[in-house]
């Protein structure tokens, strides 16, 4: 097959979250172990780090991954979603996998995935793993996808494991309450294995220092320990969260000379070394147009308060979700003042575009409704003048559509 094709497979074939939702999880970790004893146990044959958390956990790998680039060493990433190729999963030291590694593996390990029934995300996990044991990295930083006790990629024992925050974002999957969600990313610690934890949130600290007893793990609340002297190319009000637990994260990393000039460097140089899109991303001047990949209460809440701090003379926001976002908790957030261009993005987990103009209007929130994206950012751009700000957002798969 080509490229081209196997993706078309994979994405056919294999359920996965973006697609299905909750339906595309087992809550199991059989098949990716099986997996990885067909593959060799590539996940033994390297070093990691492990980032979970619900906001700032794809920021903070990046952060990391261009820090210990900076540092001179052979640095292995991964992430998801991706936001316009799949390759952007699976990164050495910024540069993306081959698109002839992807088929390759697809192609050796086909029968495999289709007789074991494997998702998308362990397939990928999978070949994340691999790809890095078979290139020698030094390190790699391994994203948490969804939650952390369940996740595919909690087969690895890493130096250290960072969770960033908790906050009520994939409730049907992952609970109800702040208490349920911190245990389930709370899974991700290890025996002897240091825990940091970007900010300290009183509520739910016992569930971190209870597991970290449990483990045996030394815990860090970085928040409560670190002082931000570092600055980040990242543009958010919410990096310097991020940058106290990553600091804090690498001060607990043993085994690699990270000194005070790789963390300023590798902060102010993230999106070159990494490919980092979609965090607050400016993709036009005048009028200014931002993007970003928030898409729950919290992270939309500190997105929000930045557009508050722009000047501007009208705003206009493009918005769109998937069908488990729950409304009545994030449309509040958003002010009556602007105006909407509600759309929904290419996927068939995609939300109504016409629903969410609905739920909107209760609120105050008016606008119009359009069957696509780019529709939707076009007419923004023929409404605003240039002295008018433009924000695009509400799902990673609207911003996938932009950047």
């Amino acid at each position: 097959m080509t490229y081209k094709e196997t993706l078309e497979w994979m994405f056919a074939q294999l359920p996965m979250y973006q697609k299905l939702g909750k339906d595309a999880l087992s809550h199991k970790l059989d098949k990716i172990l099986l997996f990885s004893e067909h593959l060799g146990n590539p996940e033994k044959k390297f070093k990691s780090i492990h980032v979970a958390g619900t906001n700032g956990k794809g920021s903070s790998s990046h952060m990391l991954a261009s820090i210990l680039q900076e540092a001179g060493h052979k640095v292995g990433l991964y992430t998801s979603p991706h936001l316009k190729d799949f390759r952007e999963r699976i990164r050495i030291n910024g540069k993306t996998v081959g698109k002839k590694f992807v088929v390759d593996f697809i192609s050796k390990n086909e029968s495999f995935f289709e007789e074991n029934k494997l998702s998308f995300f362990e397939m990928t996990v999978g070949m994340a793993f691999d790809y890095f044991a078979k290139k020698n990295v030094d390190i790699a930083i391994v994203e948490v996808g969804l939650g952390g006790r369940f996740d595919s990629t909690n087969i690895i024992t890493p130096e250290v494991s960072l969770i960033t925050n908790i906050g009520l974002d994939h409730m049907d999957i992952l609970g109800d309450t702040l208490g349920k969600i911190a245990y389930e990313k709370a899974g991700i610690i290890k025996e002897n294995v240091p825990i940091v934890v970007s900010e300290y949130q009183k509520e739910i600290s016992e569930v971190f220092e209870g597991v970290a007893k449990l483990k045996n793990s030394k815990l860090a609340f970085a928040s409560q320990t670190m002082e931000v002297e570092f600055e980040t190319s990242l543009l958010g009000n919410c990096q310097s969260k991020n940058i106290k637990g990553v600091v804090a994260t690498l001060k607990e990393l043993n085994g690699f000379d990270v000194r005070k000039k790789h963390i300023k460097t590798g902060l102010k140089k993230v999106v070159e070394n990494t490919g980092l899109l979609g965090r607050w991303q400016i993709l036009e001047k005048q009028p200014k147009i931002v993007c970003d990949t928030a898409h729950n209460r919290e992270g939309l809440t500190l997105v929000l308060e930045q557009i508050e701090q722009q000047k501007f003379d009208k705003l206009h926001i493009v918005l769109g979700f998937v069908k488990d976002k729950n409304l009545e908790a994030v449309l509040p957030l958003f002010p009556k003042s602007a105006v909407y261009y509600f759309c929904e993005p290419n996927i068939q987990r995609r939300l109504d575009a016409d629903l969410l103009k609905d739920e909107a209007i209760k609120l105050g929130l008016k606008g119009r409704v359009y069957s696509s994206v780019k529709k939707a950012k076009k007419a923004a751009e023929k409404n605003a003048s240039k002295s008018d700000f433009i924000f695009i957002g509400g799902s990673n798969f609207v911003v996938a559509e932009v950047v």
